[in-house]
């Protein structure tokens, strides 16, 4: 919404775009560039078969899927 001034003209600093992001500029901003997300699964028995480099490894006692050659197959139980 712009405002108009005593004289009737408009406010420049008003006639900027609003400072809102959509969803995709958040999701670029959280994940990076270039990061595909990790999936977040219930159980990893599935997940550990999608791949055969696929490895089951714990963190910080978390469980994750692991693929060094193939990175889009990484997943977090939980």
């Amino acid at each position: 919404s712009t405002s108009l001034t005593s004289k009737g003209s408009l406010v420049q600093s008003q006639l900027r775009p609003p400072l809102t992001a959509g969803p995709g500029e958040i999701y670029q901003r959280r994940m990076g560039a270039g990061r595909r997300p990790m999936k977040v699964k219930n159980s990893l028995r599935s997940l550990k078969a999608r791949h055969r480099d696929c490895r089951v490894v714990r963190r910080k006692g978390r469980v994750y899927v692991i693929n060094k050659t193939q990175r889009r197959f990484k997943a977090r139980q939980g």
